[in-house]
């Protein structure tokens, strides 16, 4: 049974009757987005936004059908912290649905302006260190894609070659984030925001209803800013699209909001047996869910912590009692990673509870990464697969060499 409560003039929520007043009000901050992002891209075309909560095996954070957005319940944070995939679904309406890569190998124009479109919404209702702390977290997120695929594999280029490959296994955060961070370097090097934003909503009137590739948008980049060649000639083009790994350039992130982030992972990377007693739950007082996502996401890019650590961290943090699933996912793939016996079970459990191929694969990876967890791991995802979507049944299947 689905209920519509009305969260703005033009939006609609639709969920199961359970979830309606949570969703209503995590996403309450759809209309703000909606104003802003018209702001930046110029009309929304489509008259309706709504918003249509799926169940927990949706593999997808979301989905930007036209006038109706598909998304996970496991954005239900209670917090509205998670709300940054709705900027990107909304964002889809100019990057993606009104301005279309013509083929899978140029996803990254779907995907990177679309990536660039919800961070600059953040920046106007948040603050521009939001925007540069969300930018950094992408950076992160983008150097542990390539650390799980390889800094040599091709599907780490921006623009990718898929003769014989199946585009939903070659999928991954690349085109988001390697794309992303092309625009932003570009907005760095072309005079700032909103010198960029300029060239942004001429490139979506220019090819607003129409499909296009790659070629055509350095064309577009190149015809905007003709005063500009000589500054656009000194970019290495054929790295930043053709070749695999991070980009050739990183660019410049303002790290006010990532620093206590940085320092406390610093912490418990550097602590001795000894320094564990200086840790508690102060350490944590003043931080956002989204610095608690950053903390977790910096482990991760470093090697194992010892057990004792994230046991020390669990008594004094207390992560397991945390539900947000960005937290809880990251935790728990440190706990794992850390070879925690007790963490296999709450790492199974979100692994089966909700199939957003983003927590689930690297879950289960993990836990067949841990010689305790494999056996259980694939008994597991077996006893599952028949419930869940195919794509995810067929990509974890493959994780786990289980594909048939």
């Amino acid at each position: 049974m689905f209920k519509n409560p009305k969260i703005g003039p033009r939006t609609l929520v639709w969920a199961e009757k359970e979830l309606v007043d949570k969703s209503a009000y995590e996403f309450s901050e759809a209309e703000a987005m909606l104003k802003t992002a018209e702001d930046l891209a110029g009309p929304y075309v489509w008259g309706q936004y709504d918003l249509l909560v799926l169940p927990p095996s949706f593999p997808y954070g979301g989905m930007e059908n036209p006038c109706l957005t598909f998304v996970t319940p496991t954005l239900l944070a209670g917090d509205r912290s998670l709300s940054n995939v709705i900027a990107h679904e909304i964002s889809h309406s100019w990057t993606g649905n009104l301005v279309t890569n013509k083929t899978w190998e140029h996803f990254w124009l779907n995907e990177g302006h679309t990536v660039y479109l919800e961070r600059r919404i953040g920046g106007r209702l948040f603050g521009e260190q939001f925007r540069h702390f969300q930018a950094l977290g992408g950076w992160r997120e983008l150097q542990n894609s390539i650390n799980t695929l390889g800094d040599k594999n091709p599907v780490t280029n921006l623009v990718i070659n898929l003769d014989e490959v199946d585009p939903d296994v070659a999928y991954s955060s690349v085109p988001y984030e390697k794309g992303f961070a092309l625009l932003f370097y570009l907005e760095q090097l072309l005079g700032g925001p909103d010198v960029f934003i300029g060239f942004l909503k001429a490139y979506v009137q220019t090819f607003a209803y129409k499909s296009i590739v790659t070629e055509d948008w350095k064309k577009f980049l190149y015809s905007y800013f003709k005063d500009k060649v000589d500054i656009l000639d000194k970019v290495d083009w054929n790295s930043w699209f053709h070749a695999p790994g991070m980009p050739p350039v990183k660019p410049t992130y303002d790290t006010t909001l990532s620093n206590a982030c940085i320092a406390l992972s610093q912490r418990w990377i550097q602590a001795k047996e000894s320094d564990l007693g200086s840790f508690s739950s102060a350490d944590l007082k003043e931080m956002s869910s989204h610095q608690l996502i950053e903390f977790l996401a910096l482990l991760l890019l470093e090697e194992p912590l010892p057990l004792s650590h994230v046991q020390r961290m669990q008594e004094v943090y207390n992560f397991n009692a945390i539900n947000n699933s960005e937290i809880r996912f990251r935790w728990l793939r440190l706990c794992i990673r850390s070879k925690w016996e007790a963490a296999i079970p709450l790492a199974l459990k979100m692994a089966t509870d909700q199939g957003r191929m983003k927590f689930t694969r690297p879950l289960f990876r993990d836990l067949y990464g841990f010689d305790k967890s494999r056996d259980l791991a694939v008994k597991t995802f077996l006893e599952h697969r028949a419930s869940m979507h195919p794509v995810t049944s067929m990509l974890v299947g493959k994780d786990l060499k289980q594909d048939q």
